[in-house]
């Protein structure tokens, strides 16, 4: 089993989860109705605690997953990384990034910096070759990082999770591979 991977920077860190103790920072961001508004729903405790388990286990089996987000001074305030895609679509398999921060702490460029790390991690030493995200097309928060991050909008396709007719259904994919990821790092 590989040994997780600490990644820093300036502000953040992506360091392996801290059980039991990080369950309840995550908790109260997976049971925040305004950090979850692009899901389904909330998460109540036990929803949450089993989710927060089985990221840190991935984490741990692989070296790399979603990483919980450390911030000096306020402690565990996200999750950060990336990890294969959870279910079958025309695109999978594939590698997804994504971002879960507390409510307290959005729109400071965290999650910007903690997905930076991440794709650093994903086209470096993981050797991936691309990497994908999604989200629903009223989450402009989120889409609008992803092209930030020098994502391209490839497709709308209906999430298989979401049960049809929901308005949550249909989603915007995002797509970056490692050539893309080089020529937006290097001002191309």
């Amino acid at each position: 089993m590989p040994e997780p991977v600490v990644l820093t920077g300036p502000r953040v860190t992506l360091r392996p989860w801290r059980l039991p103790d990080d369950l309840g920072p995550l908790s109260a961001i997976n049971g925040d109705p305004e950090a979850m508004r692009h899901f389904l729903n909330t998460m109540d405790r036990a929803e949450s605690d089993d989710w927060g388990r089985r990221i840190a286990a991935d984490l741990d089996s692989r070296g790399w997953g979603f990483w919980a987000v450390d911030l000096p001074g306020a402690g565990m305030v996200g999750a950060v990384g990336i990890k294969p895609a959870p279910f079958e679509a025309e695109f999978t398999p594939a590698v997804e990034i994504g971002w879960r921060i507390a409510t307290a702490f959005q729109r400071r460029g965290l999650a910007e910096e903690a997905a930076r790390l991440a794709l650093a991690y994903g086209f470096g030493p993981a050797r991936l070759d691309r990497i994908v995200a999604w989200t629903p097309p009223a989450n402009e928060p989120s889409w609008r990082l992803m092209e930030k991050l020098g994502m391209r909008r490839d497709r709308l396709f209906d999430h298989p999770r979401v049960p049809e007719g929901h308005p949550l259904r249909p989603h915007l994919l995002y797509g970056i591979d490692r050539a893309g990821w080089i020529a937006s790092r290097l001002g191309a």
